[in-house]
Formats: structure tokens, C-alpha cells, sequence
């Protein structure tokens, strides 16, 4: 498959899931109807969740294509392990609106939805370290790196993949505090991770 196909099609699948995280978004504004104030305090959790997810979205469509950038054609396995990505990327909808839904309510049901929303994530992680992965360990890269510089990019793209359930057992005990280190997570992938050095003894 050429290599734009691959990217088309992602996007396309994130962009839908970015967009259909504001349907579970909703203000009574008919006849009579509460405060907006009120109703965007008793309905933070939504908003909040959605923040988080989108801005988690949109940091992964900026690395998905940073990583494609980096590889000169595709192979199968390289095709399903981004179809695996976006599995789990096609998943954050739901898992977002399930834990904002049961934020409030605690319990059980709570730190169910923390689980759904928090294995969403980590899917993600994994899924986008076996992409990477595959492009540097495989022949993909358009331009030969050296050992020491592939293993560090690795480490650091594949932090999510240990961050991610140390922040699942936070939001066991503070739902709201698990936002803040997703969004925390996603600020750092902010900061490029895919930047790869050609191999010294290719230089000449």
C-alpha cells in the first residue's frame, strides 16, 4: 500500500473521533431552563474528560504523522499495527463519555469507567511503540539511523507504555486527578519524540 493510503485513512479515522467526542456535550436551553452556570458546574466532568481526549487526539495525529514521516514506504505488518492503533483510538468516544457519565456517581461503576477509559490509553501507547518499532527495526526508515540513537527514541516514545497504568491506578483513587496526568502525558508528547539522526556511517 503507498504510504499516503495509509496516512489518508488515518486521518480520516481520527478526525471522526475527535469529532464526535462534543456529541456527548449538551446545555438545557429551552423554556425554563436552569442556569448555564449551574448546568456547566454540575456537568464539568463532561467537558473536562472531552478537553483531555481531544487535546490527547490532536497530539496524536501531530506524532502519528511525525512517525509516518520517518519511513520511506510500508509494509503489512506496519498496516495492521496502525490498524490496531485505531482500534483504540476509535474506542475514546465511548470510554470518554462512560467516564465522564459515572464521574460524579463514585463506586464501582466509576472505577470501571476509569479501567475502559485508561486501557483505551494504554492500547494506544503500545500500539504506537509497535509502529514506531517496526519502522526503525525493519528496513522502513528513509534514512539509516545508528544504534544509540534508535534505541533513545524508542525509550522515550515508549514511556506512555509505563505511564499510563501508573495513572489508571491514580484515577482508582482520584478520578479527576488521572486527567490531569493524561493531560500532563500529552503535553509531553508534545515535545518531539521522533527526531532520529541519520547513522554517522552513512554520513559519507
Amino acid at each position: 500500500m503507498n504510504k499516503a493510503r495509509l496516512e489518508a485513512f488515518s486521518d480520516g479515522v481520527l478526525a471522526v473521533a475527535i469529532t464526535l467526542l462534543v456529541l456527548d456535550l449538551h446545555l438545557d436551553v429551552s423554556a425554563g431552563h436552569r442556569g448555564i452556570g449551574s448546568q456547566l458546574r454540575e456537568q464539568w466532568p463532561s467537558f473536562a474528560a472531552y478537553g483531555v481526549s481531544f487535546f490527547f487526539i490532536g497530539v496524536m495525529w501531530v506524532n502519528h504523522s511525525a512517525v509516518l514521516a520517518l519511513a520511506a514506504r510500508v509494509d503489512r505488518a506496519l498496516l495492521f499495527y496502525n490498524l490496531l492503533l485505531l482500534m483504540w483510538v476509535a474506542t475514546i468516544p465511548f470510554t470518554t463519555s462512560t467516564f465522564a457519565g459515572l464521574l460524579r456517581e463514585g463506586g464501582a461503576d466509576a472505577r470501571w469507567a476509569v479501567l475502559l477509559y485508561a486501557i483505551s490509553m494504554q492500547g494506544m501507547a503500545i500500539s504506537f511503540g509497535l509502529i514506531l518499532h517496526r519502522i526503525i527495526r525493519h528496513g522502513l526508515l528513509g534514512q539509516p539511523v545508528g544504534e544509540v540513537e534508535a534505541r533513545r527514541a524508542l525509550r522515550r516514545f515508549n514511556l506512555g507504555t509505563l505511564a499510563y497504568p501508573i495513572a489508571a491506578l491514580i484515577g482508582l483513587l482520584s478520578p479527576p486527578l488521572m486527567l490531569v496526568v493524561y493531560l500532563a502525558l500529552a503535553a509531553y508528547y508534545m515535545i518531539e519524540h521522533t527526531a532520529i539522526l541519520p547513522s554517522q556511517a552513512d554520513d559519507g
